[in-house]
């Protein structure tokens, strides 16, 4: 029982860390510049099918990730530059209802690029196998590379924003975006250069997952509504909060699916425990986000209003 809790907690670090990097970038578009993106899973979608068709035209799937960041800065470039900017003075409304849209076209259009069906990624060489980590257990390397590459993105991001002078035009664009603008500052730069790095973060969420998920058009809208979790409970426009949050559905929602069941044979019969438990497993970081905003309405570290 020991080493199947701490496997799968292992799992659900690894699950938090990649809705971290597909969270840590909306947080910021939503915390800064109040833009609600329904679209923001499609990039995540984007950044793996970019890494399948690289790493297919150079056979490595380093390059692969390489061509692939950079392609998709550009993709969110795109986006905000043609479409999202036209959207930023508009309600929320028009806001969600154009980038709903968008899922759609982004979905098509994938579909006609590189077909219906589902995409593989061969794991790369150097990251493939298990390490030993209590007794007999083993855990997969690549597994531990997602969390390794969470844990430094965190990192980089928090010494980013609480050291860098973007990161205190981005603190202080979170708190008031017109006084910051009034203070000569080009928002709409800022807005861009935001939405760029959000739009690479959730490509690189995408890129890393593509070797042990498969790789198909429905692949964002599975993680969005995950991604809006975190984002509620961390608080809108906190990176800390946003890292946090992510563990913890990450976590429950993991251990949820796995001891759920166990844990109700206790009290049902093991038919009657087997259907109850997936039955409340999916509903478990929805009772927590409702717990959560009970005590804390603006999440856990979001600003009060």
């Amino acid at each position: 029982m020991t080493n199947l809790l701490l496997l799968q907690a292992l799992n659900g670090l690894q699950f938090g860390v990649l809705l971290f990097l597909v969270a840590a970038g909306l947080t910021l578009v939503f915390g800064i510049m109040d833009f609600i993106n329904l679209a923001h899973g499609v990039l995540y979608m984007v950044g793996a099918y970019l890494v399948a068709t690289f790493a297919g035209l150079t056979g490595s799937f380093w390059l692969g990730i390489v061509i692939a960041l950079p392609v998709a800065l550009v993709f969110g470039l795109l986006l905000e530059v043609l479409i999202f900017r036209r959207l930023y003075d508009r309600s929320h409304l028009d806001q969600v209802l154009a980038t709903f849209g968008l899922i759609m076209i982004v979905n098509e259009g994938v579909k006609i690029i590189w077909g219906a069906a589902p995409l593989s990624v061969p794991m790369p060489d150097l990251l493939s196998g298990s390490v030993p980590l209590v007794g007999m257990m083993q855990y997969p390397v690549y597994r531990i590379a997602i969390i390794a590459a969470g844990l430094l993105t965190a990192l980089g991001l928090y010494l980013m924003i609480g050291h860098t002078r973007i990161g205190m035009l981005l603190r202080a664009g979170a708190s008031n975006g017109k006084m910051v603008s009034a203070l000569g500052v080009n928002i709409r730069r800022l807005f861009m250069i935001v939405f760029g790095f959000g739009a690479m973060l959730a490509g690189f969420a995408g890129a890393m997952i593509a070797p042990i998920l498969s790789v198909d058009p429905g692949m964002g809208e599975s993680v969005l509504i995950l991604t809006f979790v975190v984002i509620v409970i961390g608080g809108i426009g906190s990176i800390r909060g946003a890292f946090i949050a992510a563990i913890l559905v990450g976590l429950v929602d993991t251990l949820g699916r796995t001891f759920g069941p166990i844990l109700l044979r206790m009290v049902l019969d093991p038919s009657a425990a087997s259907q109850t438990g997936r039955t409340l497993a999916p509903m478990l970081i929805y009772i927590l986000m409702a717990a959560i905003l009970f005590f804390r309405p603006a999440g856990l570290f979001g600003r009060k209003s």
